[in-house]
């Protein structure tokens, strides 16, 4: 028997176009799996996809996706290095996190290849590098200090917003900035103290450069937290105060959606007057290595959640109808499969909307 090689990997779709898989043979377009592919790009249904709707994974290297996203098997080496433009003709996925960028930042030309592999449509949202949000750091002995860099907003510009804008444009959809959970003792200095935290946040956005002035102007600021006891009025305050919105991370650290989803009604009032954004990232319970050995390798949905899948349909539906854009990056570690969790997803969004 035949086997193809990782070279001949193409995306699942219907497009007559090769992807960078393509090696000499001949091409013939695969059967789809999850519906037809771009231009004419659809969702469940087969009706137009919202064009402010932007769904993705939080990276795109998985052999396990195949028959999902790629036509044949692949190594996870050649998906990180190739698998961006076969991940981007999926008819689903629109946008797809880079998380790289949270553990070291890297200069402009690797963000110009990101974007010279996608279509001018597609949006990615990008983590800053824990040197600016993590508020504790180590030394090269291992030992705990804190951040001289944490929240400094010059040294974002120049390590992180410049790069990053001016290699992707305006297909950076979100620069995301996650707080990485803080230690005890810095928390409980915070809540007896806490408008100099939440200043200190408006101080930060406030001076960072606008996207517009980078020639972005569609993208956005947000902040994600990992510790409940600072998402409070005076940070929502902070954050409008500094033009950035509140990122949504369903994380076991964070409280469910509807808590988060009201705070973020407090930062627009009545009408959203911004980007959603929302990262739904891992299994409630569980950490990341145990979600990872359970649910590996990543082709089905292991733990279904729809109720947290409905409540992220319900805002979607909401600031899409106020013409907002929409950004949602899933993780396989929410619900086994991040493709297969992004397809029921569209469902209930499609289901609402006809509402």
């Amino acid at each position: 028997m035949e086997h193809r090689t990782a070279r001949s990997v193409k995306t699942r779709s219907i497009d007559p176009q090769p992807s960078l898989f393509m090696d000499d043979e001949a091409f013939s377009p695969p059967t789809p799996v999850l519906g037809p592919a771009r231009p004419g790009l659809t969702w469940p249904g087969h009706k137009p996809m919202p064009s402010r709707l932007y769904l993705g994974t939080s990276s795109w290297n998985f052999p396990g996706w195949h028959q999902l996203v790629w036509d044949a098997h692949a190594t996870e080496s050649l998906l990180a290095r190739e698998g961006l433009t076969a991940y981007s003709r999926h008819p689903l996925l629109r946008s797809v996190g880079i998380d790289r960028t949270f553990y070291a930042p890297i200069e402009a030309e690797v963000y110009r290849r990101y974007a010279s592999q996608v279509d001018q449509d597609f949006r990615f949202l990008v983590k800053a590098p824990s040197i600016v949000t993590d508020a504790m750091t180590r030394d090269a002995e291992g030992r705990s200090r804190p951040n001289e860099r944490f929240l400094d907003a010059e040294h974002a510009r120049a390590c992180f917003i410049e790069p990053c804008l001016k290699g992707l444009g305006e297909k950076a959809g979100v620069l995301l900035f996650q707080c990485s959970p803080m230690p005890a003792s810095m928390l409980a200095r915070i809540c007896t103290q806490p408008a100099q935290f939440t200043q200190r946040i408006a101080r930060f956005f406030s001076a960072l450069p606008a996207p517009a002035d980078l020639g972005a102007p569609s993208t956005c600021y947000a902040l994600e937290l990992r510790n409940t006891e600072l998402l409070t009025p005076r940070l929502i305050a902070a954050l409008r105060e500094g033009n950035a919105r509140l990122g949504i991370g369903l994380h076991p650290r964070m409280p469910p959606i509807a808590r988060q989803a009201s705070a973020l009604a407090a930062l627009d009032g009545d009408t959203p007057r911004g980007p959603l954004v929302i990262r739904w990232s891992l299994l409630p319970g569980m950490a990341y290595e145990e979600a990872r050995q359970r649910f590996a390798p990543f082709k089905r949905l292991v733990v279904p959640d729809p109720h947290t899948r409905q409540g992220i349909a319900d805002l979607a539906v909401t600031y899409l109808r106020a013409h907002q854009p929409v950004h949602i990056i899933v993780n396989n570690k929410a619900e086994g499969s991040a493709p297969r969790s992004l397809v029921a997803l569209a469902e209930v969004i499609a289901r609402g909307l006809e509402h």
